[in-house]
């Protein structure tokens, strides 16, 4: 393995040196103030929360006062800070960020941060900023085809949306998504407006999610649906692991840019686009919009022999525009960039330059992805969890497989709560960024957590 990764997923170097985001991102909005040092693309310069009430969580509760269910359910701008660490158990219930002008400031918490268990998070407001928070929402030991079908993430019908250093794992539909109605409104341009559009999906780790799980569809291990007719989406530099398909699934006449993401043992489908003729039914087919930059798509033990970065289904045209991506099996030999799945009479038009793409945006080389985002993506880098780094270290060792169960791997974290006040002075409002440039838990160099074995062979 890499030493600079090592050292960056165990802490052995501080944050700082592990490649800082807002140093490696190079900020370049076009206009208005950075959502914070780093955002990108169409929701660059939402102002989230900017300027609002504080409000601190200071329970774990799931509900009730202090808890972050009446922080998202509150009116009006708002930054939620984080007085407590640990785990909120949502029950097998999903919280729903209706109000708009919000920002969710997950790097306030004292270590370990917050995990959210057994629910999700839906946003059905607009100018909303997500960030270092983890959502596991795991099989919790319901039947095989139940009924329970949560995602971790989802947007719907939001707009200026910005899902930055999350980890969404172990969820029974899509780790993370963009959605809404298809066809809200007599025109195309309506259809646009209506569902989500102008989301950021950037530096998340979108893993494991469930197989033959609970959904009642049958097997459901999805990473990110951007549904039909959504417009204005950044995936940048994240990290896909272990998800069967959708990494990501893109839907009729969506346009998007994927860039510098690395997708690790996808297992029928990594990348793909498809029009449905029968969810089109009776409208006019509208042409997708895809640009894909210095993406790395790398087979794993659960991968499809020959598995192509970017498959095409259904029935509407792609406009695609690919440079510097690559695909290689587990043993480093190429795989094909393009296949198919259905015949039909639906048409990739290559471009030679991106049919979309936001301005100013920072792109790595593809040879540079892989270091950068294992260092760098998921919630706290600085702070990590036991199973992002398990699930990081087995991406970067080519190890891991597609579960059926989170049990199979893990359980759901039990960290000893933890409580620290937020002190407003110790804060930039503006960017929810640390003064002193020193995230809560992060401690600078520490020591590999060894067994007492290991410890033992190494002294």
């Amino acid at each position: 393995m890499n030493r600079r990764i090592a050292l960056a997923l165990y802490g052995l170097l501080p944050f700082a040196l592990a490649t800082p985001v807002a140093q490696a991102q190079n900020v370049a909005v076009s206009s208005g103030v950075s959502a914070f040092p780093g955002a990108q693309g169409w929701a660059a310069a939402t102002p989230g929360g900017r300027g609002g009430r504080i409000l601190r969580v200071t329970t774990l509760a799931a509900d009730g006062p202090g808890s972050l269910k009446a922080a998202l359910e509150a009116k009006g701008p708002r930054i939620v800070v984080f007085e407590v660490g640990g785990v909120i158990d949502l029950g097998r219930t999903t919280l729903t960020i209706t109000e708009p002008f919000l920002t969710i400031a997950g790097q306030t918490a004292p270590s370990p941060g917050i995990t959210l268990i057994r629910g999700g998070i839906d946003i059905r407001a607009h100018d909303v900023i997500v960030r270092h928070l983890r959502v596991r929402p795991g099989l919790d030991g319901q039947p095989k085809r139940s009924g329970w079908e949560v995602d971790a993430m989802n947007t719907v019908s939001a707009r200026n949306v910005i899902v930055d250093h999350c980890t969404m794992s172990w969820a029974l539909d899509e780790n993370l998504s963009a959605s809404g109605p298809r066809f809200e409104g007599a025109t195309p341009d309506d259809w646009r407006r209506g569902t989500s559009h102008n989301i950021t999906v950037s530096y998340n780790l979108l893993s494991e999610g469930l197989a033959d799980a609970s959904h009642p569809k049958g097997e459901h291990s999805k990473g990110s649906l951007i549904h039909d007719n959504a417009t204005g989406v950044l995936i940048w530099r994240n990290i896909y692991a272990h998800n069967v398909e959708r990494s990501p699934l893109l839907k009729g006449g969506v346009q998007a840019a994927v860039v510098n993401n690395l997708i690790y043992d996808p297992g029928t489908r990594a990348v793909h686009y498809n029009l449905m003729a029968l969810e089109w039914a009776g409208h006019d087919y509208q042409e997708g919009k895809l640009s894909a930059v210095g993406n790395v798509m790398r087979a794993g033990p659960s991968t499809d022999a020959g598995l192509p970065f970017l498959m095409l289904g259904g029935d509407g045209d792609l406009r695609y525009h690919g440079r510097d991506n690559v695909a290689v099996d587990k043993h480093g030999n190429p795989l094909p960039m393009f296949g198919r799945y259905g015949v039909t009479r639906a048409k990739l038009i290559e471009a030679k330059t991106p049919p979309v793409w936001p301005t100013g945006l920072p792109v790595l080389p593809a040879q540079d992805v892989e270091t950068h985002v294992l260092a760098n993506a998921g919630a706290r880098p600085w702070d990590r969890d036991a199973d992002d780094i398990r699930v990081l270290f087995f991406v970067a060792e080519g190890r891991g497989k597609i579960i059926d169960d989170e049990r199979e791997v893990s359980e759901y974290p039990h960290p000893v709560p933890t409580a620290a006040p937020f002190v407003e002075a110790e804060w930039d409002l503006v960017t929810m960024e640390p003064k002193s440039g020193r995230y809560p838990g992060q401690k600078g160099p520490i020591q590999e957590s060894l067994s007492a074995r290991d410890r033992a062979m190494r002294q």
